[in-house]
């Protein structure tokens, strides 16, 4: 009987409506901004209609404990999540949408209900529905709100890029762990090879799926990811002690034609909006076979992670590049 009478508060607590799930749609950019300011545990605002095409990309920090989802570049949604409590931290990364379930059961935790389960790693990391207490008590899964959960499922499709940035513990917007996770497609523990040289390519290793650069400033290097595999990795030169991440997506401009503007993220929603400058792309200098063969691969929708935390692999050993270019807005 106690399984059962537990086995129905959760369900009372996961349905749509609740206080459990308190959300708000918005038509405006303004009022997406007013709300996402005041959002207390278990609450949300959505407001598609700013950027109702584009490219999706997720970004959760722990720091914050917040979700927030960009089309085109502009921000749509801002939820309250709970991250992976102690012993169970979930991991940061760059990762992309596996597999998805609307009605998913855990097969490590008791059969345990995972509503709206989209997977990001193969040994059980997953944005779902789940409890929202005010801090991190998830056994590594990204929690969101119940209608929060449907209405992002319904959204996104496989293969949308999700950052996962932050410490819950400390409260940091960057972190000393790798963002690249170690681990196969299956979930096996794998390794990353140092550079032989200046760079590697191997687009042969993922052929299809979006398109995510990272630009490591304390490794000195750039990581090419395409459909969460990594297909190129590069020593560069990066003059830049900015602590803080930015990302900027490869978006489509009125004109129809690509540009790279800068995202919003928590804590510099004064980039949301700018473009890429000259300036900023001078800071940045890449071997020239690479930089061309990183150019021929863009597609709108990539995005351009610059952060602080690692990428993996020769942290902090700098490789002299011998023909180095600065990219071109």
């Amino acid at each position: 009987m106690p399984t059962r009478l537990a086995s129905l508060a959760l369900a009372i607590l996961l349905l749509p409506g609740t206080a459990f799930a308190q959300g708000a749609k918005v038509s405006s950019a303004v009022e997406l901004a007013r709300q996402a300011d005041a959002l207390k545990p278990g609450e949300w605002v959505w407001a598609p209609g700013v950027a109702p095409a584009g490219p999706l990309l997720v970004y959760v920090d722990l720091s914050a404990q917040r979700a927030t989802v960009y089309r085109n570049g502009v921000r749509i949604a801002v939820s309250t999540v709970s991250s992976g409590k102690a012993g169970h931290d979930t991991p940061t990364g760059v990762f992309t949408i596996l597999q998805k379930d609307a009605k998913h059961h855990s097969s490590k935790y008791n059969n345990a209900a995972m509503p709206f389960t989209q997977r990001l790693t193969w040994d059980g990391v997953a944005l779902h529905a789940g409890g929202l207490p005010g801090y991190p008590e998830s056994h590594g899964c990204v929690h969101l709100p119940y209608s929060f959960a449907q209405a992002l499922f319904g959204t996104t499709s496989l293969g949308v890029t999700v950052v996962v940035e932050g410490d819950a513990a400390n409260h940091v917007r960057t972190t000393e762990a790798s963002l690249l996770a170690p681990l196969d497609a299956k979930g096996r523990p794998t390794t990353i090879a140092p550079l032989d040289g200046e760079y590697r390519w191997n687009p042969a290793a993922a052929p299809n799926g979006p398109l995510t650069i990272i630009v490591s400033k304390s490794d000195q290097r750039i990581v090419v990811l395409r459909g969460g595999v990594e297909i190129g990795r590069s020593a560069a030169e990066i003059a830049d002690d900015d602590p803080g991440s930015h990302v900027i997506s490869l978006a489509t401009g009125p004109d129809g034609a690509p540009r790279w503007t800068y995202i919003g993220l928590p804590g510099h929603d004064e980039d949301a909006g700018r473009p890429l400058d000259e300036a900023i792309l001078n800071r940045v200098r890449m071997p020239r076979d690479f930089y061309d063969k990183v150019r021929a691969a863009l597609v709108p929708g990539t995005t351009l992670l610059v952060t602080q935390s690692s990428v993996g692999a020769e942290t902090g050993k700098r490789i002299t590049i011998m023909d180095a270019v600065s990219p071109a807005p």
